[in-house]
This record gives structure tokens, sequence and C-alpha cells, in this order.
């Protein structure tokens, strides 16, 4: 028996059925699960009863697990980040984004599974960056295909100490992760597409514009990718594990509650994003 797809939405996104995460080996089952993800950027399985080993186990099939690069102060094994909160807004998760762009090198993707839930809320939403791109004027992708961009770790980590989420020492991880240029516009290694690829958490200024002309067109393109047209919503259980590709989406969770929510995420090593060639 196959994989049942059931796409999410126009865009980005489709449910997945007929395989168990837990106990799946097959290569075979492996190479579909990553050809649909390649085709629909965000996997979404079902009735799942995973644990944080099985959880590790089945993402290794995609690659070596790229442990969190600063770790949250909420415990877990080490290739597990924990993210443990109760009032989340201005956190920045609520804001939309990729994951760790501030690395060299940042996930191919992360996988994640909620461990416990508010009674309401808590949705996350997720948006192709394919299609955010695509649908720029022509003279917008040009300009865009040939510029690099910072990604500073500095916001986030920030964030996460002030609000108990880390006990790192700014200064040591600043040391440790200095900032990083991306391409704007990167060609995804497996499809060869196109991605927008800045994030409002870790973008700071655009490589050879001047201050104002960065920030115009890092504020448009940070509300560019806002659009609904580029968007699935998923809202979760405790036996649901998404599987995004972190090269081509951004996400956004909903911070929408108040009581405890606990999500757990592996992530499973990338290369260096590669521009456009032009």
């Amino acid at each position: 028996m196959g994989l049942s797809i059931k796409q999410l939405s126009a865009n980005v996104g489709a449910q997945i059925e007929g395989v168990d995460l837990a106990g799946e080996s097959d290569p075979s089952m492996i190479a579909a699960i990553r050809a649909a993800l390649l085709e629909h950027q965000v996997l979404v399985f079902r009735n799942q009863d995973l644990t944080p080993e099985s959880h590790i186990a089945f993402s290794k099939h995609f690659g070596e697990i790229k442990l969190p690069p600063v770790a949250t102060a909420h415990g877990g094994p080490p290739e597990i980040n924990v993210i443990d909160q109760t009032d989340p807004r201005g956190e920045g998760a609520d804001a939309w984004h990729a994951d760790n762009t501030y690395t060299p090198t940042p996930p191919m993707g992360s996988l994640l599974r909620v461990l416990q839930l508010p009674a309401v809320g808590g949705d996350t939403a997720f948006a192709s960056m394919y299609a955010a791109y695509e649908a720029l004027t022509p003279s917008i992708r040009s300009l865009c295909d040939g510029l690099a961009a910072v990604h500073d770790v500095t916001g986030s980590i920030t964030k996460a100490i002030a609000r108990g989420h880390s006990v790192a020492n700014l200064a040591d991880i600043q040391k440790k992760l200095p900032p990083v240029e991306h391409p704007v516009v990167i060609v995804h290694p497996e499809t060869g597409r196109r991605a927008l690829f800045v994030n409002v958490n870790s973008t700071t200024r655009l490589v050879g514009l001047s201050e104002a002309e960065s920030e115009m067109l890092l504020r448009f393109l940070f509300e560019h990718v806002k659009q609904p047209e580029f968007q699935a919503r998923v809202r979760w259980d405790t036996r649901t594990l998404v599987f995004l590709d972190n090269r081509c989406t951004q996400h956004y969770a909903v911070a929408d509650y108040r009581e405890r929510r606990i999500l757990h995420r592996v992530a499973v090593e990338g290369d260096r994003p590669v521009g456009v060639r032009v």
C-alpha cells in the first residue's frame, strides 16, 4: 500500500496517510516521503504514536541530525529542541521565520511534534517561499536574485534569554555564531526552484544597499511573505508530526493561548544555501 496524499492548500502542505512513522524503515517508503516533501514542502502525519526516541530515529532517515545551535532551558535529549511556552506573544515564534538561518548551513528540514496543548489555540501556519518569490513582479525578482542578506542570531537569542527560555550568555553565543550572509533568493538544491530566503527573526540587512534602501526592501519582503494565498494552517494534536522543508518555507506559531504548550523539534542538517547565478 502506498502513501495517501491530500493537499492542504493550493501552494503548500499535504496530509499523509498510510505510514507508521514509529516503525518505518523501508527505503522505498522513505524515498516516497522525501518525494512528497519536495513536492508539497510541508507534510502532516496524523495518528502517530511517537516517543522522543522514535521521533529522532525517523528524522535520521533524511540526514544527519543538526543539534540545536542554541539549546533551550527546557531539557530534553540533545537532538531535540524543546519549546515550552505559556505566554508566547512576542517571543519570536509568532513571526514568520525559517529555522536557524543565522547558521552557515541552516537545516534542510525540521520535524515538529506537540506533546502538550492548550485547550484551544496553538496552531501553526506554514507559507511557501516558492509561491512568495513567484508572486513578485519580474523587476523585483531580478533585483532580489542578485542580492545577499546578513542573518544574525542576536535578536532571537536576546528574546530567549529575556523570557527565560535560554540560560546562554549573549556574548558567548555571538562569538560562537557570528553573522553570516545568505542569498536573498536561493535555488533549492533538489528541486531547482527559486525561493525567498529572508525572515524577520534573523535577517538584519541587505548587502551592498544603503541603510534606507535595505530597510525599505526588507520591510516590503517581510510583509509580502504574509499573504494568505501562500499559506496552510495546521491544527495540532498530540499524535501529529509535521515535517517542513526549511529551505523553501516559513512558519508562524499562532500566539492565541495562555496555557502551556510543549513542542519538540528535531532538525536535519542542510547545506550552505546557493543563490541564483546572475
